[in-house]
């Protein structure tokens, strides 16, 4: 059955098997990424959450978008 799935009854086409090694290494380069930019937020939202009174006063749901 697995060999049908793959399309062929021969053994794994090396370029198959290179592509999904490819896009596994890419899958968890992204997955650390991830966990990176959200440490990094995470930090970020901390810091701002005890920084500036005067920014404690923004609703940040109702503010309305800068101009460009």
């Amino acid at each position: 059955m697995a060999k049908a799935l793959l399309g062929h009854i021969g053994g794994s086409d090396p370029r198959v098997l290179a592509e999904m090694r490819r896009l596994q290494q890419r899958v968890q380069d992204l997955e650390t990424q991830l966990l990176r930019v959200q440490a990094e937020n995470d930090a970020l939202a901390a810091a701002t959450r005890h920084s500036d009174p005067v920014l404690d006063g923004i609703d940040v749901h109702k503010a309305e978008p800068a101009l460009t």
